[in-house]
């Protein structure tokens, strides 16, 4: 058997080393190479297919909109049913109408639900509720919550309990603009901390969908996990809600944490005066 030290001394192996690297690298440039413009190309064509697809869709959205046609015989139109199969076309269709959607709201809002009924782009958001993938989850859960899905709450309410972060929060405030306080009461129960920036999103969705009814914001201070009493406490000095005074009262009472003694003062002490 031939020494490895020897080999290596000897100047036999560089030249068929080196003959073999550049093999490699042209070849792993090549083929880079021809990924970018395959890439590029898909790109390419993908921007060519949205800008056909937008005039397309454009002019039906406006005929759902604006003009007194039916739904179903908007469904039956040429220019929708050729196009209808093709799912880039029906993620573009979503897209533009939850766009539209959050411009408007009464009759036309309402239209633009009916149509998003349907036409089962509906059942293409209850799917990407059942991906494995996050961020999928994330965009069905934003499309059920934009077009006031309630029907979606249960299955969105699960994912509020997911460890993912982003996918927590989005599912949160999914749930709160649905269900308002009952989108957050079962965070009584929840097991893990929560932390400030859930807790940030959570109060912002309450004041940004104007939530009315807080039935139940209470529960909060009777949960066991401290971060959550803590989530219940900043809620009710956000939200200005007096109402819960005699529920901070007791809390402040009763509670042997140090810190939530002083934090239910402090929101007594802004609520009264």
């Amino acid at each position: 058997m031939i020494n490895i030290q020897e080999l290596y001394m000897s100047d036999t192996w560089k030249e068929p080393f080196l003959i073999g690297a550049t093999i490699l690298f042209v070849t792993a440039s090549f083929l880079l190479y021809l990924l970018i413009i395959k890439s590029r190309n898909s790109n390419i064509k993908k921007e060519k297919r949205s800008i056909a697809y937008s005039t397309i869709i454009d002019k039906l959205l406006f005929t759902i909109t604006f003009e007194e046609v039916p739904i179903p015989a908007v469904l039956q139109q040429e220019e929708y049913t050729k196009q209808a199969a093709d799912r880039f076309f029906r993620e573009e269709m979503i897209e533009s109408i939850l766009n539209l959607h959050k411009n408007y709201d009464g009759l036309y809002a309402q239209k633009l639900e009916q149509f998003y009924t349907e036409s089962g782009l509906i059942q293409d958001s209850f799917k990407k509720l059942k991906s494995r993938k996050w961020d999928v989850q994330c965009k069905g859960i934003t499309e059920l919550a934009e077009m006031n899905v309630n029907d979606a709450f249960d299955r969105i309410l699960i994912c509020s309990k997911a460890r993912n972060k982003t996918l927590q929060i989005t599912a949160i405030n999914a749930c709160i603009k649905l269900e308002g306080i009952k989108g957050i009461v079962h965070l009584a129960e929840h097991p893990y901390p929560i932390d400030d920036w859930t807790t940030v999103n959570i109060i912002a969705a309450f004041k940004k969908h104007d939530i009315g009814d807080t039935q139940g914001a209470e529960l909060l201070l009777e949960s066991r996990n401290t971060t959550v009493v803590t989530l219940g406490l900043k809620l009710i000095r956000e939200l200005k809600l007096t109402q819960k005074v005699p529920y901070v009262a007791q809390l402040a009472e009763k509670t042997p944490n140090t810190t939530l003694k002083y934090e239910a003062q402090n929101v007594l002490q802004t609520l009264t005066v």
